[in-house]
């Protein structure tokens, strides 16, 4: 560096500051004073000396070596996930490393198979209560309110292999052609052996089986042995007898991993179905194993979450509110929720439980519409009932007559009750051909309590209150999601099977909000 001045040249010497990376220290350094007191890792370590975690250590056993301390464990992992740290082999390096770790671990050295174990297997059955325990105290700050809640759910990919699946539809098309297939040898063998066979056709059973087959084979076998028969007939014969009963079982076996309700599975991950996923990165909404994830938020904040394994929204939140209720103790006063969850069977559930439902239909958003409520002014939904005489009008104030009813199960297993109702006579009505389509007499079918809770919700939906909570809940549940998945990036589970998937979203949940509370 240079000046000029005076007309003289003067050269300034640069002086470094001295480095004293070899220089000995008379007193190790105190990690606490390198971390500032508003420092998040501070927030984690404080909520969670506070938690009970009784639960937890009653699962260790005495005797054998040491072990790692459950709440040193559980800090770093918490901590772990705040930091969008997923992995435990990344976990283990930063308790080595990173001194936010070090000091949350005490400089105990963890290292990743402790971890994983310790988060896949002892967290499975005690993180729930864990979680609780922190919303509560959460709650006594003042933080977020329990008893209002705003319910969503989003799919998450599961840690499975994308191309290898069994379909539940798979299964019954294998299944018929079986039967379709044993129905031709029988009658081929009627055909050829008519004398040794009886009239009892084994391959008219509604259900065909392991044990079945073989028989219905042996019996078929035994009628054609010393009769002359066809070079093809006996080969598919052998095929049958060798592969058929074992096709069976197995189809058994994966009907049993499906379970009632489920119509896919990964098979390298048999708890995860495949569902659509928006976030595909093909825009195509690609199918892949996943697990359906809900919450329900109170000022951004979570209150509860549960896994299921439903594609829809709509079968999950009786199950979701029900765990909430076991956790806390206590239901909530309110939900609000989007169309997604507007079915007879929640709105009656939420009605019988004396829970305020702030929760859509599926028609709600497009009967806003004044384009939408003309043309939907001669469907069924929109005729006026007569609750005393039990009968409806029609569009000219004709009424209906009620005409007979029927019990018909929804997916979920709840029992609807439809009602049928006939007009008089649609002859020469000159709405004839814009009320509807029916050959005779227009007949309508309505379940009847579903258009009354419906019509519940939308009034209170309509409400200035209800309007609040609308909006509410696209700036309450929605952001949650799009923080954890785009701005920390858990897009994908760590684990597999879906218990270790509850614990991984409950870590989740756990992450966000005590990242939110050092916010």
């Amino acid at each position: 560096m240079c000046l000029y001045g005076m007309g003289k040249r003067q050269k300034l010497k640069v002086v470094f500051k001295q480095s004293h990376q070899d220089q000995l220290m008379l007193l190790p350094p105190n990690l606490d004073e390198l971390i500032s007191a508003d420092h998040p890792v501070r927030v984690v370590s404080s909520v969670l000396d506070k938690v009970d975690i009784g639960q937890l250590i009653a699962g260790y056993k005495g005797g054998g070596t040491t072990s790692y301390h459950p709440r040193i464990l559980l800090k770093v992992l918490v901590y772990g996930y705040i930091n969008n740290i997923y992995s435990s082999r990344k976990l283990e390096e930063s308790v080595s490393s990173n001194i936010y770790f070090m000091w949350l671990a005490g400089m105990s050295k963890p290292d990743h198979n402790t971890i994983n174990r310790f988060r896949g297997e002892r967290l499975q059955k005690t993180l729930q209560p864990i979680f609780t325990q922190v919303v509560l105290l959460l709650c006594e700050e003042g933080l977020l309110n329990i008893k209002e809640l705003y319910t969503d759910g989003t799919k998450i990919e599961a840690n499975a292999n994308r191309y290898t699946f069994i379909w539940g539809k798979s299964i019954g098309t294998n299944r018929n052609r079986i039967k379709e297939q044993l129905n031709s040898l029988w009658q081929y063998a009627q055909s050829v052996a008519a004398a040794e066979m009886d009239d009892t056709d084994p391959t008219s059973f509604d259900k065909i089986d392991a044990e079945k087959v073989t028989a219905t084979i042996e019996k078929i076998n035994e009628a054609l042995k010393d009769k002359p028969v066809n070079k093809d007939v006996k080969q598919k014969l052998n095929y049958a007898k060798k592969n058929w009963p074992a096709a069976l079982e197995k189809y058994e076996q994966q009907e049993k991993i499906l379970g009632e309700n489920r119509g896919s599975y990964s098979k390298t991950d048999k708890d995860a179905t495949f569902m659509r996923m928006k976030e595909d990165h093909m825009k195509n909404g690609q199918l892949k194993p996943a697990y359906n994830v809900q919450i329900s938020t109170n000022n951004q904040y979570i209150a509860s979450y549960t896994i299921h394994q439903n594609t829809t929204d709509t079968n999950t939140l009786i199950t979701h509110l029900d765990n909430h209720i076991k956790s806390f103790k206590s239901k909530p006063r309110n939900i609000t929720a989007d169309a997604g969850y507007g079915s007879e069977q929640n709105y009656q559930w939420l009605e019988d439980k004396k829970i305020t439902a702030y929760v859509k239909h599926n028609q709600f958003d497009r009967m806003q519409h004044t384009d939408t409520r003309d043309k939907a002014s001669f469907t069924a939904g929109s005729l006026e009932y007569d609750e005393q005489r039990n009968e409806y009008l029609c569009p000219i104030g004709e009424p209906m007559k009620h005409i007979g009813w029927m019990i018909q199960e929804t997916k979920g297993g709840y029992p609807q009750i439809t009602d049928s109702y006939q007009a008089k006579n649609c002859k020469g009505c000159f709405l004839r051909e814009i009320c509807h389509q029916q050959k005779g007499n227009r007949i309508i079918e309505v379940a009847n309590n579903y258009r009354r809770l419906r019509d519940k919700a939308e009034k209170r939906l309509k409400t200035k209150r209800g309007i609040e909570k609308r909006k509410q809940r696209c700036f309450d549940v929605e952001p949650v999601f799009a923080n954890i998945k785009n701005n920390h990036h858990f897009k994908r589970f760590m684990l597999r099977g879906i218990d270790k998937v509850n614990v991984e979203t409950g870590l989740l949940a756990l992450a966000h909000n005590l990242r939110k509370k050092a916010a």
